[in-house]
Order: C-alpha cells, then sequence, then structure tokens
C-alpha cells in the first residue's frame, strides 16, 4: 500500500475524495480511456442514513481494501498454482502444508478448520484495528484517507506488547518519498487491485465453469468444491440436512 497514513509517519496528505466531483477527477487520472464509470450512482447514494461524503468514504475504502486482499490472492494463487510452500511443518503435529498437485481451491480445502480458525482470527482483528479511530487516525467515513491502515499502537491504550513493525511501510523506506510519488504509487496501487479482482475471479471462473474463460482453458486444473465457502463441511447448514 502506499500513500496512507498519518502525517508524522511520512505518508501522504492526498486530500481525501469525498464528492462526485472528486471522483470524476480521480477517475481520469486512474484510467483516462474509461473515465468516471458509475452505472448504479453509487457516488450519489447515502447508505446507513449517512451523508453522502461518508458513503463516498466507505466506497473508496471498500475498493481498496479489496483490491489489496485481490493482490494478494492473485499472488498466492500463483504461487500454489506452481507448487511453493514452506518447507517446514504447516502444524505442530508435523502435519506439513498440502499440495494439492497444483490447485489452490483444493489446496484451502486441504487446509485443518482448526488453521483456517487462526487465519479468521487474525483477519478479524485486523478488520477491528482498521475500523479505529484516533486523536491520530480519523475513520475513512469521517473525513480520513480511504485505505489507511492504523499503526499498530503499544501501551495502556493500545496492544498489550511491543509491535515493531506496522502493515504501510515497516522500514520506513518512503520516510522522504515526495508527495507526488505517493500519489503516483496510490493511483498504481488503486489500477492493479482492480486488475487483481478480475485476475482471481478469472482463475475461479475458469476452474469451476469450463471454458468461461478461453485463455485459461487447459491452463489451471478444474475445480468442483465450492471456492466461496470458508469450510469444507457446512457448519451452519449441518443441523438442517443441508
Amino acid at each position: 500500500a502506499a500513500a496512507f497514513a498519518p502525517a508524522q509517519t511520512g505518508r501522504a496528505t492526498t486530500a481525501v475524495s469525498e464528492t462526485k466531483a472528486d471522483l470524476e477527477a480521480l477517475a481520469k487520472k486512474l484510467n483516462p480511456v474509461v473515465g468516471f464509470y458509475d452505472p448504479l450512482n453509487l457516488a450519489e447514494a447515502e447508505f446507513w442514513g449517512q451523508s453522502n461524503e461518508a458513503t463516498i468514504g466507505f466506497l473508496r475504502h471498500s475498493e481498496i481494501k479489496h483490491g489489496r486482499i485481490a493482490m494478494f490472492a492473485f499472488v498466492g494463487y500463483i504461487v500454489h498454482a506452481n507448487g511453493i510452500k514452506f518447507p517446514w511443518a504447516m502444524q505442530m503435529d508435523g502435519t506439513p502444508f498440502p499440495d494439492a498437485n497444483g490447485n489452490p481451491p483444493a489446496l484451502w480445502d486441504a487446509v485443518s478448520d482448526s488453521a483456517k480458525w487462526q487465519i479468521f482470527s487474525l483477519i478479524a482483528f485486523l478488520e477491528f484495528w482498521s475500523e479505529l479511530s484516533t486523536p491520530t487516525h480519523t475513520h475513512y467515513m469521517r473525513g480520513g484517507k480511504p485505505g489507511d491502515f492504523p499503526d499498530f499502537v503499544s501501551g495502556p491504550e493500545g496492544i498489550p506488547h511491543p509491535v515493531p513493525f506496522n502493515f504501510y511501510d515497516p522500514f520506513r523506506f518512503s520516510k522522504n518519498m515526495s508527495e507526488e510519488k505517493k500519489e503516483s504509487r496510490l493511483r498504481a496501487e488503486i489500477n492493479n487491485g482492480r486488475a487483481a479482482m478480475l485476475g482471481i475471479f478469472g482463475f475461479l471462473s475458469a476452474q469451476c465453469a469450463e471454458g468461461s474463460v478461453p485463455l485459461l482453458t487447459g491452463v489451471v486444473p478444474a475445480y468442483d468444491g465450492e471456492p466461496m465457502a470458508p469450510f469444507v463441511t457446512n457448519y451452519l447448514g449441518e443441523p438442517f440436512g443441508l
């Protein structure tokens, strides 16, 4: 992620795009060919009784966050499809990391539920932390920067143990980066995130619906499971025979 965070860490101080006009200007910079595209008129909405500015902050933050996750997923898919994994055991009992013959969704199915719960617990904590609004971090629906992840703070009002690194720029490499460079990197991040969202769903579509992505026919293996289900067992539907 580039160009987000409190000023004292050297991150971008770019004005938050809070209006439709701001979004239109940003869209031209992101993609001059497509420009502003909003067929559902979401940029004029007011979600949950909030203001239009707050809604735009929510939409921008959601896109940036989903783009980041999609970039992780896209790279992770390629890594696992090529059989790359850690050489050590995955679990304390010596269970190794699964392989699944280069089929990433099947590999996820092979991960134990206990390991998945650990992953989901970390995600839940990060989601909770990202929603905090503090004197040094304004919420994205209240005028803060969309996509900004607050620094990890140790002490009585933060995490009860030292955290040496933050998500954004853990080694402070961008400390002296110009604002223009930060804005350019932010635009690149948004565009890369959009491409990654299309890419990861292209992979999954090609695996689950043969021929749906002609360019990937014969490239990715078929998958007959449920790519959107976090667990192989339907724990909520099991009592009802589902």
